[in-house]
């Protein structure tokens, strides 16, 4: 079995396409469709099927991905590994943070590392949880800071490093404020600033309005990034969003308040990802001990 014949199946699954596929990997079409063909000889079963909008995986094929993708990144990490052991290398850390922490003590860790390792390069991907999650699951991304998964992946190791708990937050002066006996249905309604709907703090917040019996909340302005960078927009109307408690510390957090409704509260655990087993360069292993360090202090 050929590793660029299982290089050119992988391509085809994550593309669904041919075409596309041959793009991505600098092959021509007619040299990915004979290593798919092989493959299928050599295994006598069908892995895609052939659609009029692309290359849909079989029940089998998908089983087969699934384990193809896992065994050729260990390989990649087996060559990373003996590559840094026998060149002495000093290697590359491919790091990924949530934007409310990228300001925070990360910056003060790759200080530190800069001056003791002047030769470190870091790649750095600043992101929402669900994006970095699937970088990392690609193996894209050495290891992730963010909010930790609340229910535990067989994919990834978690180390926590610090609370940061989720919390709603308004203008100062917002009328819900001042609302007597405030109640958390309440909150249903008013209007929101949301990150997009497979982001972990819009799914608590959904989540905990279906508890109560209300609707999903009336999202107003929807953000792919950081709600961090959009406080601003908080300050400026009667929009309510969620934060970390710590962001409501730095200058995002300024003229903001949060509801001491205990409903409007979510526990929170900020740590560090990397997926299981998975090979970290000493490098990489140092850095993230400065980051705990950094985070302790």
């Amino acid at each position: 079995m050929r590793l660029e014949d299982l290089d050119y199946f992988l391509a085809v699954a994550h593309a669904g396409h041919v075409g596309r596929a041959s793009e991505a990997v600098g092959a021509t079409q007619p040299a990915l469709t004979k290593g798919i063909q092989r493959l299928e000889r050599e295994l006598q079963i069908p892995l895609f099927e052939r659609t009029a909008k692309g290359m849909v995986l079989t029940v089998a094929g998908q089983a087969f991905h699934d384990r193809v993708r896992a065994a050729r990144s260990g390989l990649d990490e087996a060559v990373k590994e003996a590559n840094d052991l026998y060149l002495g290398k000093v290697g590359l850390i491919r790091a990924g943070i949530s934007p409310n922490y990228a300001e925070h003590f990360f910056a003060d860790a790759c200080a530190a590392l800069l001056r003791q390792r002047p030769a470190a390069r870091m790649q750095v991907t600043v992101g929402l949880n669900d994006k970095l999650f699937a970088a990392l699951r690609l193996g894209d991304l050495d290891f992730c800071i963010s909010a930790l998964k609340a229910v535990e992946d067989s994919d990834f190791e978690q180390q926590p490093l610090f609370t940061d708990d989720l919390r709603v937050v308004g203008r100062e002066g917002h009328p819900v404020f001042s609302a007597p006996q405030l109640r958390f249905d309440h909150l249903g309604r008013q209007s929101w600033i949301l990150a997009g709907p497979n982001v972990m703090a819009r799914r608590a917040v959904e989540a905990r309005f279906a508890e109560h019996g209300l609707p999903p909340p009336n999202v107003v302005i929807e953000s792919n990034s950081s709600i961090a960078s959009l406080m601003s927009v908080v300050r400026a109307t009667d929009l309510l969003s969620v934060t970390g408690e710590s962001t409501l510390k730095q200058h995002f957090g300024q003229g903001l308040a949060s509801l001491s409704l205990s409903e409007a509260r979510w526990p929170r655990v900020v740590g560090i990802t990397t997926r299981r087993g998975a090979y970290l360069s000493p490098l990489t292993v140092r850095f993230i001990e400065l980051l705990r360090q950094h985070c302790a202090a």
